[in-house]
């Protein structure tokens, strides 16, 4: 059980992205997104699990042994983010997971090492992430979403303004002692990180200095920002 499992959840169904394929597979810079995290995991991990949309695996599988990705075990996820990083922990045989989105396709191998390298210092799960640097509002439930173009002007009601100074935005991957994760995850909990479970589940959680460059990759603009740091001569 000695090392370290990384789990990369892949199954997003690419819809806001207006893909007809899962997002898994859309390309950037000429490589499917998939390739882009896995390529982040594979120099601090000992065994990689790619968590697939369903009747995706042997597609996966052939996308990664074609990049040369090694060590890799590719399985189906689940109807939720939660559901799919449980399917992967069923693959897991290592004491350590690191969990991490395919819709990041930008984080480093840098990140991912600093970010294990916290749980040394004994936290039981430690995520990269970022202060605020927007003024946040809290809405009433629903409000969220992503604005279309359109006559209609939708407004959702400001309930309050939290203090950002208190507020970071969180990334992965994630790093977990997988007892932690394990149990965090045997509730059937759900969340829309794996940090948020463990919290929940009385871990002592902790965050470290994340990338301004790991983006999320959710919307068509989204990927053009990506082709652009990618890119960028940094």
């Amino acid at each position: 059980m000695a090392g370290v499992c990384g789990i990369l959840v892949a199954a997003g169904s690419g819809e806001r992205l207006g893909l007809s394929d899962p997002k898994a597979f859309a390309l950037l810079a000429g490589q499917p997104l998939l390739v882009h995290a896995a390529r982040a995991l594979e120099a601090a991990v000992d065994e990689l699990v790619v968590v697939i949309a369903p009747g995706r695996v042997a597609q996966a599988t052939s996308v990664l042994e074609a990049a040369g990705i090694a060590h890799h075990t590719v399985c189906e996820g689940g109807a939720t983010r939660s559901d799919s990083v449980r399917c992967g922990l069923v693959a897991a045989t290592r004491e350590t997971v690191l969990v991490h989105d395919a819709a990041r396709p930008l984080a480093t191998g840098r990140l991912a090492r600093r970010t294990l390298h916290a749980l040394d210092m004994g936290w039981d799960a430690v995520a990269p992430g970022l202060p605020v640097v927007d003024t946040l509002k809290v809405v009433a439930a629903g409000g969220a979403g992503h604005a279309e173009a359109g006559p209609a002007v939708h407004a959702v009601r400001v309930h309050s303004t939290p203090d950002r100074s208190t507020l970071w935005a969180v990334q992965t991957p994630q790093a977990f002692r997988g007892e932690w994760l394990r149990m965090a995850h045997a509730s059937g909990a759900h969340a829309t990180d794996d940090l948020a479970l463990v919290e929940r589940a009385g871990g002592r959680v902790a965050l470290v200095p994340g990338e301004r460059t790991n983006m999320k990759v959710t919307f068509p603009e989204d990927l053009a920002a990506a082709e652009a740091l990618v890119a960028w001569p940094r």
